[in-house]
């Protein structure tokens, strides 16, 4: 019958995703979502499984300890994205560290056999070398970034002083079907397509030379869902990314063909607070210990997107009343 697995961040683009495939193997899971970023829409497809939601907020201590209740495997997603730090850095760090420490505590004290911790590529900040392996500096650009490694270190904490199983995973940045595009969690993938498929301008901040790891969502939530089910990964921080860079202009133009339109136009703005300059996965201890090899390419990626956006028959143009561009702001946040 599988095990009973407790996702946080359930019903958001990545947690809705590795809550499919835990399903698809036979398990019972709970999502805990308070639904700021998440989306009940996310979960539609699994109506009629054993796939149950609960409307929390993480930082409900009773709320979260109900839950533990014959779990086996805690994935936690939860979280509050990296724009939304820039004008929320309070909230931010208080659902991000927090919460997550909430959630661990409750874990543990359960008796939960194994905990995963699913950070970010934020962690390192800029790329000081190429390509980044796990013991690459953290220097975090962003309190998004400072609260994901605030919960990192809580879960190595718990593993090292009371030998509680945790795991921690740092996904690079992933794309696909039910990613964001509106308010403060909009990504550029989902930005940038809908605003090409609109004939639109594709936005790009600063020179458009930063570079990212585009990790296809399937293959972000196999390596998420493998690092809870392997006993080698216990104690471990584990970078999952794709291994290969691309830069913004080069991402334009790529997106411009995936939608069938190679002259799309693109526009220059001023670089955004905190960004990045260059990311760039080691995943070889992935493949080492979980297996992890990424199956999707960008390229195919990009493709099955835009025809989960065709499929959703809603306009691009309709998405992109929720679309923002300077979505860090406090203004242009919701």
């Amino acid at each position: 019958m599988g095990e009973r697995i407790l996702v946080t961040g359930g019903a958001g683009f990545i947690g809705s995703e590795l809550v499919s495939q835990l399903v698809a193997e036979g398990h019972e899971v709970i999502v805990a979502d308070n639904l700021v970023n998440g989306k009940r829409a996310n979960l539609d497809h699994l109506e009629g499984t054993r796939c149950t939601l609960a409307v929390v907020d993480i930082r409900d201590q009773q709320a979260m300890a109900s839950l533990m209740k014959g779990v086996s495997i805690v994935y936690h997603l939860a979280c509050l994205g990296v724009r939304h730090s820039l004008h929320d850095p309070l909230a931010n760090h208080d659902v991000n560290a927090t919460g997550s420490l909430t959630v661990l505590e409750a874990a543990r004290r359960a008796g939960v056999p194994r905990f995963v911790y699913v950070s970010s590529s934020e962690v390192y900040g800029t790329a000081r070398y190429a390509p980044m392996s796990e013991d690459h500096p953290t220097f975090p650009m962003t309190v998004y970034g400072g609260g994901k490694l605030a919960g990192e270190c809580y879960a190595r904490a718990l593993h090292r002083v009371h030998g509680y199983p945790t795991v921690v995973v740092r996904p690079f940045n992933s794309f696909g079907q039910r990613s964001h595009h509106e308010g403060d969690s909009g990504e550029v993938i989902p930005k940038f397509m809908l605003r090409a498929m609109a004939g639109r301008e594709m936005v790009i901040f600063g020179d458009g030379a930063q570079t990212r790891d585009f990790t296809h969502v399937s293959d972000t939530a196999r390596g998420i869902r493998l690092a809870g089910m392997s006993e080698a990964a216990i104690g471990q921080t584990i970078n999952l990314g794709q291994g290969s860079e691309i830069s913004m202009n080069a991402l334009a133009s790529a997106i411009a063909l995936a939608v069938g339109r190679p002259d799309a136009p693109v526009c220059y703005d001023s670089p955004r607070p905190g960004d990045v300059l260059r990311l760039i996965a080691d995943s070889s201890l992935a493949r080492d210990i979980l297996g992890f090899v990424p199956q999707v390419s960008l390229k195919d990626g990009l493709r099955q997107l835009h025809r989960w956006y065709l499929a959703g028959h809603v306009p691009a143009e309709r998405l992109l009343h929720d679309e923002h561009t300077h979505n860090w702001t406090v203004e242009h946040a919701a």
